[in-house]
């Protein structure tokens, strides 16, 4: 049985699994995943490594069945690389990746650290069909994905949940949760005609809109107020200060043009987060 829907052979099937693997949307999840273990201070390579690719896995299995769910299921697309069988062996393939990594966590770690980990899993495989037809759901499931590798990479490293871990998963969930409503209001004609509701059908696009800046700036806000107390390093300031101008600039735009800034925001916005954690400049 071939993979891909069009072509056969082992390039071709190799092409059509690799359809699967979207860089920009999948990168963050790891990125938290290494950050949490940067945060804990001690970084073992080994268990991050492992961490990583379980988080990387847990991704896949959401790609392959949002895409097999909505062109085998929904009749939504109207094309997919994939066949119908080489989804389901994808699905296995990534799901079994996954609790390889669960059960050398639990032996190298200790059990909660697979426990912590197994939510990714379980957000990724039940995003469609199940938890992207609700508003809070579609929107939360991506950023509370993110929140957890954060969380995860962390305990992996340190075997406990510190408050400034649970801080950044927080903040995280919160940015990237109105991130998200931008995203799904490029779909917003579609899922309009379809009955979808994200929150850009639910609420119309005006007050989505403001709705998603609003969570955006609770989250940037936050940092301030974490970093004034002291759980996060002042440098963190210019995490904020960076994602802001990016955020400035997205206001302006057109829904798929400010998902496109406002994601590669959240890349800078994670990186200066990394470089105030590891090396505290301003201290």
């Amino acid at each position: 049985m071939s993979v891909a829907r069009h072509d056969a052979g082992l390039e071709a099937d190799l092409r059509a699994l690799l359809s699967q693997v979207h860089p920009v949307f999948m990168l963050p999840p790891i990125a938290a995943s290494l950050f949490g273990g940067v945060l804990a201070g001690a970084f073992d390579p080994r268990l991050a490594g492992i961490h990583a690719l379980a988080i990387f896995a847990a991704v896949y299995t959401a790609h392959v069945k949002d895409g097999y769910v909505d062109f085998y299921s929904r009749g939504e697309d109207d094309d997919h690389p994939m066949s119908e069988w080489g989804c389901r062996a994808a699905l296995v393939g990534s799901t079994t990746i996954v609790f390889a990594c669960l059960v050398a966590l639990a032996l190298l770690v200790d059990a909660v650290a697979a426990l912590v980990t197994l939510p990714c899993w379980l957000i990724g495989y039940h995003h469609a069909p199940q938890l992207d037809t609700n508003p809070i759901t579609t929107t939360t499931g991506y950023p509370a994905g993110i929140a957890l590798a954060l969380v995860g990479g962390f305990y992996v490293q340190a075997t406990t949940f510190a408050p400034v871990a649970l801080a950044f998963g927080a903040v995280f969930l919160v940015l990237l949760s109105g991130v998200k409503v931008i995203d799904d209001m490029q779909d917003y004609e579609y899922d309009l005609s379809i009955e979808k509701r994200t929150v850009a059908v639910s609420l119309g696009p005006d007050r989505a809109m403001s709705l998603a800046y609003g969570l955006m700036l609770t989250a940037l806000m936050l940092v301030l107020a974490l970093a004034a107390l002291g759980p996060f390093p002042p440098s963190s300031v210019v995490a904020v200060l960076a994602f802001a101008v990016v955020a400035g600039f997205a206001r302006r735009a057109d829904p798929e043009i400010a998902t496109m800034l406002l994601v590669r925001g959240c890349y800078v916005f994670l990186a200066v987060l990394v470089a105030a954690v590891w090396w505290q400049p301003l201290v």
